[in-house]
């Protein structure tokens, strides 16, 4: 499976992503949207595809892509580990700062 940091990492895929967030749409309105050819956005969308980010829905003549929720849920489900540990770290913080501003003088002349 390709790492999916290396895949959101490329500016191309995360416009593309981020345009998806709205729902599906097509090359050719992904083109317009990411500002590069046709054959580049489709060869980013194959890479999101293969990475499971994407799925595609044949209409007509018309290829339509959209976001898989579930790759996102399983990227939050990892992160959510991180996010814990770091919250709790910045609670710290936040409480050491409230802390120090409640014991430090409030203008210059009180330092003096």
């Amino acid at each position: 499976m390709p790492d999916v940091f290396q895949i959101l990492a490329d500016p191309t895929r995360r416009r593309l992503v981020d345009a998806l967030r709205d729902g599906e749409r097509s090359v050719s309105e992904l083109v317009d949207v990411v500002d590069i050819g046709q054959p580049g956005v489709s060869r980013q969308l194959a890479i999101l595809q293969d990475a499971r980010f994407v799925v595609v829905r044949p209409d007509g003549r018309r290829r339509l892509y959209a976001l898989r929720p579930e790759r996102f849920r399983e990227l939050d489900d990892w992160m959510m580990g991180y996010r814990g540990m770091w919250e709790a770290r910045l609670n710290r913080f936040a409480a050491e700062l409230d802390r120090r501003g409640r014991t430090r003088p409030k203008n210059k002349e009180a330092r003096a």
